[in-house]
């Protein structure tokens, strides 16, 4: 643990708000939070956005995966026939180029998100499940307009810089027609999610400060405001000059929800006047592609001082009966729109081709040297979620508001009434970090921003209540126990061989079997239900919960959403006792096998039909992976030891017995330890492994550890003795096999890699630590291997300044046996840093981290800032952005404050055990003896025996 000292003397990475803004104006703006916190993510407006740089393969690996690559480009082009996205698609490239621009996203979790740049435009759209479009909207923008009594001074601009290209045609009478007059140069943006500060700091008028503080209600443990699909922009005015100002603020919005969406034609906008001075219009989007409608609301709060007026629709193109360019010059002259706009009604619906946007004008006298605030919403109401197979749900904030277009309304009401709540939950739950001096700066606000993920991962949070009704039954049938207990390896090889005898039935639909006896705990029928809820791996590979690599992510949403934690690990229990008998080609090797094998957790819940359809993954067969069970019932067990959730624990443990079972069958030579079977056969998907690996190998020790301790706390003391035993045989047969006196070896293969040095190698450490268990080495052993990872692959990669690279050869040169060897990734460094925390190397876990953050979120980095990839290059080229394993950061946090529950969780004894014959220490020999364990714990009688 971290002692009581700052864990750095020097202030690296450090950016007081006092480097970017005049103490003049931080005093000015010291009030009503509008100025930017002393700990944020700073950037001025002004600064170059640099397009960002994708990896490229080697030619030797180019080679290597050359089959691969026709099998995939086939699949993807088998897909688009039928009008879906392939899970992976490295041939189909967006329009847009991504760029270092990126900022806050909006709104809370699962009901959609839009991102919003720091120079503030409007971008990376994700209303549809699945889809992410980066393009931005330019005609969504914030404007002002200003005027002093005397009318000698009038500034009119939009509040973000004109470097867009085409921008300010004069003749134009689209968008480009707008005064694009801010430089940036004195414009800074603030980030500390979920919030963001703009400062304008004498632009575009000399004699007046600006603050736009953008709020968004992602609030730890409040499962009802942080599912809201709204965001809230707070403009404070601060009048330096000597003649009171005239202010209109006005926000455009176009009815479009990204890419081309907006020329489908068919859309209608709409003024109201809602409850308690909230006004606005309504902009209601037909979807395209069957998709279900989606309703914008854009709102202002009227107040003694402000008068909201409103513009319900313009047109983009020249034709338009009243175009871009003529509201501009209304704003200009008037500063604002007619009052009688507000009963216009709904417009005419557009035509194919139009662009229809909408403007809201807030408009206040700010005195001479004095304040005011202006109060801006917007929501999007998009109620039912739509998978491209089908399956329909209702998202979880109609749960409080109701399937109606018009909860568009409603959302902007409680958003401009209730967001000072919001921030006052926001603070409390982010000072304590924020003040704690131990914490270098950088990390402080990384911490939060990381968490931008949870909001832009493309996450759906749906209704539990709709499940029923929808009458989907794999989701619906919420039970995960199963009559008979035992996994049979045989059985399960044969499944995998022989596709044909698995559900495959006559007329070629595919059977999904679901073995159970109730012993689950279905949540949607209790008051504490908080629905269900779904993230992608990342926007570029779009697969629904991908499990090995939510093993990184999760410690972000134990620590601020543990229900939801929960009901994931649920669903995957679930899913471990299933079985989908539907034929899948795996594109690796081109062989036939079954989407999913009872026992087997999956890769992910699917892309197409979540929770019905899983493993959208389909490169390898992971119903052969070595890391996907370990991961599971270490996740499960740490859920379970620090929720305290003893009927969690009952309900998933036949899952947990199952998924070890499973495991079995790869302890090839019966020493109970786990075998690799000589290709990617875990979350490296193209690094090879051979016999015993030190990834795996380690993470079947910690879950061995893991299931003797939750069967001790369940009540199962025989399964608790059968792992105790297999641990320390397992044990004494990594270290033999691996142990190099200094750190564990790659494998135990004899290839030119077997020796490398992998970051990761202490994964199971990780968790062991992270959950109250014993270490699973010698502390020596484990510190050993940690400072060799320091050295190596962390400090002998750019000096310590990029991250830690997977794989470092014994003599000091990265290993490039493969694409993913060479890589740093993001996640995986963010989890040896927590490692370290967790041994007692604090200085070296937060300088490993600190990597991270200077190669991608700093100014000398290469811009990665609000959209963290999956990893990159050693030149700093990115692969798949906007990825799910850099939450890993929270690993850190909660390293550094274990809770009192893992703290003082019942310790267990490994040493302490009965001995076995190797016969009888065997999963499947004992498997009658745990179905009987189960059928008591379903009774929740803990007294039966063996």
């Amino acid at each position: 643990m971290v002692g009581p000292t700052t864990l750095f003397h020097r202030r690296k990475h450090s950016w007081p708000p006092e480097e970017f803004i005049t103490k003049t104006t931080l005093q000015l703006l010291d009030f009503d939070s509008a100025a930017p916190p002393p700990h944020a993510w700073r950037r001025r407006l002004n600064c170059h956005a640099n397009i960002l740089k994708e990896f490229t393969i080697t030619f030797r690996e180019a080679i290597k995966m050359v089959r691969l690559g026709i099998r995939l480009w086939s699949y993807v082009r088998e897909e688009a026939s039928h009008g879906r996205k392939a899970p992976i698609d490295p041939f189909t490239k967006e329009n847009c180029k991504p760029s270092a621009s990126q900022g806050v996203p909006l709104g809370g979790m699962g009901s959609g998100s839009i991102s919003r740049g720091f120079r503030g435009e409007f971008k990376q759209w994700q209303i549809t499940p699945g889809t992410c479009d980066p393009s931005p909207m330019m005609s969504n923008q914030f404007s002002i307009f200003i005027s002093r009594e005397g009318g000698h001074k009038k500034y009119a601009s939009v509040l973000a810089p004109g470097q867009h290209g085409s921008l300010g045609k004069t003749r134009d009478k689209g968008i480009s027609s707008w005064g694009w007059n801010l430089n940036g140069q004195h414009s800074t943006y603030h980030a500390l999610f979920p919030r963001a500060w703009t400062v304008y700091d004498g632009e575009p008028d000399p004699e007046l400060k600006i603050s736009c503080r953008q709020i968004s209600p992602f609030i730890p443990n409040n499962y009802r405001d942080s599912s809201l699909p709204a965001a809230v922009f707070v403009y404070t005015l601060v009048n330096t000059g000597k003649e009171r100002a005239k202010v209109s603020l006005l926000f455009t919005w176009a009815n479009s929800i990204g890419g081309t969406s907006h020329m489908l034609g068919g859309h209608v906008n709409e003024p109201f006047v809602g409850e308690d001075g909230v006004s606005g219009v309504l902009l209601h989007h037909k979807t395209g592609k069957g998709n279900p409608p989606v309703t914008f609301a854009i709102s202002a709060c009227e107040t003694q001082n402000v008068n909201v007026t409103v513009l319900p629709c313009f047109g983009l193109s020249e034709d338009s009966s009243f175009t871009a360019k003529d509201m501009w010059d209304k704003m200009e002259k008037d500063g604002k729109f007619d009052q009688e706009n507000f009963n216009s009604g709904p417009s005419v619906p557009s035509t194919a081709g139009d662009t229809i946007c909408a403007a809201v004008s807030a408009t206040a006298w700010v005195e001479a040297h004095g304040k005011c605030t202006v109060s801006f919403a917007l929501s999007w109401s998009s109620p039912k979620v739509k998978f491209s197979k089908g399956s329909t749900y209702d998202r979880r904030y109609t749960k409080f508001y109701g399937t109606s277009p018009r909860a568009a309304v409603d959302l902007v009401h409680d958003a401009l009434t209730h967001y000072k709540r919001w921030e006052e939950d926001i603070e409390a739950w982010q000072n304590p970090i924020l003040r704690d001096e131990r914490l270098p700066e950088w990390y402080k606000f990384t911490l939060f921003n990381e968490l931008y993920f949870l909001v832009a991962g493309g996450t759906v949070w749906i209704d539990s209540a709709s499940v029923r009704a929808n009458g989907n039954s794999q989701l619906q049938q919420s039970d995960l126990g199963n009559s008979d207990g035992g996994v049979d390896s045989k059985d399960q090889q044969n499944n995998r061989d022989n596709c044909d005898s698995n559900g495959i039935e006559s007329n070629g639909e595919a059977s999904v079997t679901d073995q159970s006896n109730g012993l689950f705990v279905d949540t949607s029928h209790v008051d504490d239900d908080v629905g269900r809820f779904l993230y992608l791996e990342g926007v570029e590979y779009v697969m629904w919960n991908t499990y090995d690599v939510h093993f990184y992510a999760s410690y972000a949403l134990l620590m601020l959403f543990p229900k939801i934690e929960l009901n994931i690990q649920r669903d995957f229990a679930k899913a471990v006792l299933s079985e989908d008998g539907r034929k899948v080609k795996f594109l690796a090797e081109g062989n036939l096998g079954i989407r999913k094998v009872r026992g087997a957790v999956p890769h992910d819940l699917g892309m197409h039909d979540p929770w019905n359809e899983m493993n959208a993954y389909n490169i390898h067969d992971t119903s052969k992976w070595k890391d996907l069970n370990p991961k599971f019932v270490l996740q499960v067990y740490r859920d379970f030891a620090a929720t305290g959730d003893y009927q969690f624990g009952i309900d998933v443990w036949p899952a947990v017995r199952a998924a070890m079972e499973y495991m079995e069958q790869f302890d090839r030579d019966n020493d109970d330890l786990i075998e690799n079977d000589g290709f990617p056969d875990q979350t490296y998907d193209t690094w090879t492994v051979h016999g015993v690996s030190a990834y795996c190998g380690c993470l079947w020790l910690a879950a061995l550890q893991a299931a003797a301790a939750m069967a001790l706390q369940i009540g199962d003391k025989f399964f608790a003795e059968l792992c105790k035993n297999k641990f320390l045989n397992a044990k004494a047969a990594l270290e033999a096999k691996l142990w190099n006196g200094t750190y564990f070896n790659y494998d135990s293969g004899a290839s030119s890699n077997s020796k490398s040095i992998q970051t990761d190698q202490l994964a199971g450490q990780w968790y062991t630590a992270s959950s109250g268990l014993p270490p699973i080495f010698e502390d020596s052993k484990i510190k050993s291997t940690l400072q060799k990872i320091f050295d190596f692959n962390v400090m002998k990669t750019k000096g310590g300044r990029m991250g830690a690279v997977n794989g470092m050869h014994p003599d000091g040169k990265v290993d490039e046996t493969c694409m993913q060897s060479r890589e740093i990734w993001t996640g995986v460094t963010y989890a040896a840093a927590a490692t370290m925390i967790l041994s007692g190397m604090e200085e070296q876990g937060f300088t490993t981290a600190e990597g991270i953050f200077t190669a991608g979120w700093s100014e000398e980095g290469f811009g990665y800032w609000f959209q963290t990839p999956e990893g990159w290059t050693m030149d700093g080229h990115y692969r798949s952005l906007i990825y799910m394993r850099p939450l890993a950061i929270w690993g850190m946090q909660w390293a550094l404050s274990l809770p009192k529950a893992i703290l003082d969780a019942p310790k267990i004894n490994m040493m302490d055990r009965v001995h076995m014959s190797p016969r009888s220490r065997r999963f499947s020999h004992n498997s009658r003896v745990v179905t009987h364990k189960a059928k008591c714990f379903g009774d929740s009688s803990l007294s039966c025996s063996c």
